[in-house]
């Protein structure tokens, strides 16, 4: 993946086709739902989806669900990129994710 791809996304330039909230979900809950989100978001053809996982900033473990999307998304075959949101969009609680062969749409 080239450089500049990862630049705009996390500048956020790309615009969010789907996303999901992991809050008050364990892990493995979670785990089949990001699995599952990234399939229907690839079969729906969205280049770019948003997962918000949240800082953990409650949990005595810390951010558990934030750690088991950075290790799902980095072995998945269907990422391209992923990376923190902008603030407005969620911040480090929550990831924008580029997917391989979607529609990336340029925000406005």
């Amino acid at each position: 993946l080239q450089h500049r791809y990862l630049v705009r996304l996390k500048r956020g330039h790309y615009s969010i086709g789907d996303s999901i909230d992991l809050h008050q979900m364990n892990a493995e809950t979670a785990r089949a739902t990001i699995l599952e989100f990234l399939e229907q978001a690839h079969e729906r053809g969205l280049g770019c989806v948003r997962i918000v996982h949240g800082k953990g900033l409650r949990s005595r473990k810390g951010p558990v669900l934030k750690r088991l999307a950075q290790r799902l998304l980095s072995r998945h075959p269907r990422v391209a990129a992923f990376a923190s949101c902008r603030p407005v969009d969620g911040g480090t609680g929550a990831v924008a994710v580029l997917l391989r062969g979607g529609r990336h749409f340029q925000r406005s």
